[in-house]
Formats: structure tokens, sequence, C-alpha cells
């Protein structure tokens, strides 16, 4: 008997127009990658032996990861949303904002809210279904929010609220 393990809660179905168009892309880049793949993996099989066939169980396992996002992409792609329209309001935190926070030492950092198949750290990225997102939307500048994070509740203050129409805002360093 397998351990039964609960499906993950749906993601929200919003996404920037950059973020859908590098989903697209990716789609139309896969394929390719995935006939690289099944002709190595035919090569590997006609050596004989498959047990003990490295390359063979490598190419196995590529390919499998390679149809999973296929099939991922596939199913998601249809599903989204992608936002096209700044809020009224530009001062209050909606999808899409890059956001400027002060936390309790006063260090400023600025986070982008996106949506969960944008998620990027390292463009300080984050996803809206996080706890901070989620504590961020719909507040105001000079709003303070609290943070329930692993280490403990955290507060921040919003700085500032910026929504960009085209390229995208660089994050500080």
């Amino acid at each position: 008997m397998g351990r039964y393990r609960a499906p993950d809660p749906p993601k929200a179905p919003y996404i920037t127009p950059e973020g859908f168009e590098r989903l697209v892309a990716e789609e139309q880049e896969i394929w390719p990658r995935r006939n690289e793949v099944t002709a190595a993996l035919s090569a590997a099989a006609a050596e004989g032996d498959r047990s003990e066939n490295a390359e063979y169980i490598y190419r196995k396992k590529e390919l499998a990861s390679i149809d999973y996002r296929i099939r991922y992409l596939q199913r998601r792609i249809p599903a989204l949303q992608v936002v096209h329209t700044l809020p009224e309001n530009r001062q209050q935190v909606f999808f899409g904002a890059w956001v400027t926070l002060e936390d309790e030492e006063g260090n400023e950092i600025q986070y982008r809210l996106v949506g969960p198949d944008e998620l990027d750290l390292h463009k300080q990225y984050i996803s809206i279904d996080s706890p901070l997102a989620k504590a961020l939307l719909k507040k105001l500048i000079d709003d303070e929010v609290e943070v329930n994070t692993p280490a403990g509740k955290r507060y921040y203050i919003i700085v500032d609220v910026e929504f960009n129409t085209g390229q995208v805002n660089t994050a500080p360093e």
C-alpha cells in the first residue's frame, strides 16, 4: 500500500504578459529537445542489454522528465489568465506590483508579485500564492505587514509600490 499524499492546492491562474511569452516559448523549444533525446534513447537501446546500459537509463529518465513538462505546459497554458491591466489605485499592492519593504532592522528589499509559474528569487519575483504576497495584497504604502515564517513572525513596512507597464524593473542590489 502506498502512502497517500494530498494534492497540492491549485495555483493561482494569473501570469504577466512576459511570463506568458516565456512559457509559450518554452513549450515550442522543448519539442526539438525531446526529438534529440528520443533519438539518443533509440541509439542506446540498440546497444544491447538495457539493464546495465547507463546511457539508456539516463535517457529514459530524461525523456520522462521532458514528457512531464510538456504535459504540464499543455494543461497550464490554456488555463492561465494574462493580466494586462493596471489597477486604478497605484498606491495599493496588487498582482504585478514591485513592492519595496523595510524590515525590522531597517533593511529595504524589493519584490515583484507574479504568478506561480514565474517564481524567480534571483530576479526578486515572488509567487502571488506565497505567504508574504498574500499578506501584502491590497495593502497601501506605509502599512505594516505581519508575515508568519518558519523562523517566527516578521514585520515589514511598505515603503513603495510601483507598476511597470513595459520593461521589468531590476531589483536593487
